[in-house]
């Protein structure tokens, strides 16, 4: 499956990809598509089983979407955004 991730900071999506990358989940940093928002304008598109490449999202993240081919699917989104 596809998954995308955006951040609050650049810092954190450089992070998330060593994150993705340290799990062996294939991620790219790459400018945010534009039906989704993001406080940085960098996200991370990342293949896996599951979204979550770590036992907890790291608090960096702002949202992650499942890219399907009919649009997206919000799979976590950060309380505080």
């Amino acid at each position: 499956m596809t998954y995308i991730a955006t951040f609050y900071s650049h810092f954190g999506a450089i992070r998330y990809k060593r994150l993705c990358e340290s799990c062996r989940m294939a991620a790219k940093l790459m400018p945010v598509p534009r039906d989704l928002s993001s406080s940085c304008g960098t996200c991370v598109r990342y293949e896996g089983e599951t979204a979550c490449p770590a036992d907890v999202w790291p608090q960096e993240v702002e949202q992650v979407v499942q890219a399907l081919p009919e649009g997206y699917r919000t799979c976590y989104r950060a309380e505080n955004s």
